[in-house]
């Protein structure tokens, strides 16, 4: 059995991820925690497999993590399963000795098959495989765009939908005029769009 530790801070994902390992009959997930520290704390008793970490946990975040295993000489293979599809973070996750690096929205074959390679010796990483395996239509799917907002973007531009002028969100919202323009910004840059029409035709897209 191949003994696996997580840790996410997401519980809902991190459990998803769980039950989706513990289908493969020679997986055991070992534990779910929700930081770099709670994980440490378990390897003191217990020594997994493999650790899957996420990057961006509070009190110990993901790099971290790695380099307290590393220094402490914890021998277990490490996989990042992260949402950061940046160079700089995968090299520095590489210079500190990780064993693979996931996103977290490839298709969950691709994680399991990497888990194999990674416990077989016989993974490449490559920073051009990783963004291959990135879903090309993430940024066109309406459906998933709606969860790249927050729920003040939601509401900012519920109130651009209904006709309303910066002053008027502003006033709405108990904000100032300075940070709905802020938020505007971020969502044409979340939603791909450059001017107010395209926001509007990918606001009927979403269903808002």
């Amino acid at each position: 059995m191949i003994k696996i530790a997580i840790a996410d801070d997401h519980k809902l994902f991190a459990q998803g991820v769980a039950h989706l390992l513990e289908e493969e009959k020679d997986f055991e997930v070992v534990g779910v925690f929700s930081s770099g520290k709670e994980l440490l704390d378990y390897l003191d008793q217990y020594l997994p497999d493999l650790v899957i970490t996420d990057m961006n946990m509070p009190g110990m975040d993901g790099m971290a993590l790695i380099q307290s295993l590393k220094h402490n000489k914890i021998k277990c293979r490490i996989i990042v399963l992260s949402m950061y599809d940046d160079e700089k973070i995968f090299e520095s996750c590489v210079k500190q000795g990780i064993d693979a690096y996931v996103l977290k929205d490839v298709d969950p074959d691709e994680l399991i098959y990497t888990i194999r390679e990674v416990m077989e010796d016989r993974h490449i990483m490559s920073f051009d495989r990783v963004l291959k395996l990135m879903n090309d239509d993430q940024y066109d799917d309406s459906y998933r765009l709606k969860f790249k907002l927050s729920k003040r973007e939601i509401e900012v531009l519920k109130q651009v939908i209904q006709g309303n002028t910066n002053k008027e969100i502003a006033d709405h919202l108990f904000l100032s005029v300075y940070t709905v323009e802020t938020h505007r910004k971020h969502i044409h840059q979340k939603l791909g769009v450059s001017n107010s029409i395209e926001l509007m035709r990918k606001s009927q897209e979403m269903n808002l």
